[in-house]
C-alpha cells in the first residue's frame, strides 16, 4: 500500500465524519434535554450512557446511508466530491454493511431501555431512512431532516416513562424549526452546487427570504422550548439560558445576512452552542430534584 493511501480504518472513519463532531452533536443537546425533562433531573448513568452512545451510532450510520444515497451528487459538489463513497475508495456494499453494523448497535442499546422506546425506535429508524432521498422530491428536504434529528425526544420520554406525553412532541416540533435554520445555512454553502446539478434544498426554494426564515425557524424554536417549558414550573435560570441563546442567534444574523459561504457554514459549525446552552439551562433548572449525591456539594 503506498505511504500516502489511508487505511480502511481511517476511510471508515472519514465516512461517518468522525472527526466533525458537530453533527452529532446537534442530535445528541435536544435529546438529552428531553432526557432530563422527562426524569425531572438526572436521568441515571444508564438512560445517558445509551443516548449518548445511541446518537453517535445513529448520526454515523446515518452519514453512511447518505453517503451512497447523494455519491452521483457529490462528485459535483466541492466540499463533498473526496468523500470515501463518492470517490470509491469505500464501495456502496462497505458503506451500506458498516452502516447496517452501527444502526444495529444502537438497537440493541435501546434494548436495553423501555418497549415504548423500542417500539418508536422503529419509526425513527424510517424517518433516517428516508431523509437522504428526500432531496429528490422535496422542495424543502430540511423538514424531513428535522424530524430525523428531532426524534431523539420522544425517544428520551420513551425510554424514561415507558410512553410519549403530548409535551415530547411539542418539543419535537420546536426543535424541527432549529434544524430548519441550521441546515439552511448549511444549504446556503452549497447553493450554487446544489442548483446545478437539480438538488432541492430549503436554501434554493427560499430565495431572497432565506435569511428571515432561518432567524424566523430561531424565533419559532426559542419560543416554543421556553412557553412549553413553562409549565413544569422550571426555575428562572432556564429563561436566562434562553436569552442567551437568542443572543447567540443575533450572532448568527450577522454571520449569515451576506451569504458568504464561509460564513454560512461558520454559522452552521456552531451552532451546538445554541444546543448546550439551552440544554444547560434545563439541567440547572432541574438539578435541584434529582441531581447525583457526589455532585451535591457543587450546587
Amino acid at each position: 500500500m503506498p505511504r500516502d493511501t489511508p487505511s480502511k480504518f481511517k476511510l471508515y472513519l472519514n465516512l461517518i465524519r468522525w472527526d466533525r463532531p458537530a453533527g452529532w452533536l446537534l442530535l445528541l443537546w435536544p435529546s438529552l434535554s428531553a432526557l432530563w425533562v422527562a426524569a425531572g433531573g438526572f436521568p441515571g448513568w444508564h438512560l445517558l450512557l445509551v443516548f449518548v452512545a445511541g446518537t453517535v451510532l445513529m448520526r454515523s450510520a446515518g452519514c453512511c446511508l447518505n453517503d451512497v444515497a447523494d455519491r452521483d451528487f457529490d462528485k459535483h459538489v466541492k466540499r463533498t466530491a473526496q468523500r470515501p463513497v463518492t470517490t470509491g475508495a469505500v464501495s456502496v456494499r462497505e458503506a451500506l454493511w458498516l452502516g447496517a453494523v452501527l444502526a444495529l448497535l444502537a438497537f440493541v442499546l435501546v434494548l436495553t431501555t423501555t418497549p415504548a422506546a423500542v417500539m418508536w425506535s422503529f419509526a425513527a429508524l424510517a424517518v433516517a431512512v428516508i431523509y437522504p432521498f428526500a432531496k429528490r422530491f422535496f422542495a424543502m428536504p430540511q423538514a424531513v431532516l428535522g424530524v430525523a434529528f428531532s426524534f431523539g425526544i420522544p425517544m428520551a420520554f420513551a425510554a424514561v416513562q415507558n410512553h410519549v406525553p403530548p409535551v415530547a412532541w411539542v418539543l419535537l416540533v420546536g426543535n424541527l424549526f432549529w434544524v430548519l435554520a441550521y441546515d439552511t445555512e448549511y444549504a446556503m454553502v452549497d447553493r450554487d452546487d446544489d442548483l446545478r446539478i437539480g438538488m432541492k434544498t430549503s436554501a434554493i426554494t427560499l430565495g431572497a427570504w432565506d435569511v428571515r426564515a432561518i432567524m424566523a425557524s430561531y424565533v419559532i424554536y426559542l419560543l416554543i422550548w421556553a412557553v412549553a417549558l413553562a409549565a413544569l414550573d422550571l426555575s428562572a435560570i432556564y429563561l436566562l439560558a434562553i436569552a442567551v441563546a437568542a443572543a447567540q442567534v443575533v450572532w448568527h444574523h450577522r454571520l449569515i445576512k451576506d451569504r458568504e459561504r464561509e460564513a454560512c457554514f461558520k454559522a452552521f459549525r456552531i451552532n451546538h452552542w445554541l444546543g448546550m446552552t439551552v440544554f444547560a439551562g434545563v439541567v440547572l433548572a432541574t438539578q435541584r430534584l434529582t441531581w447525583p449525591s457526589w455532585l451535591s456539594f457543587a450546587f
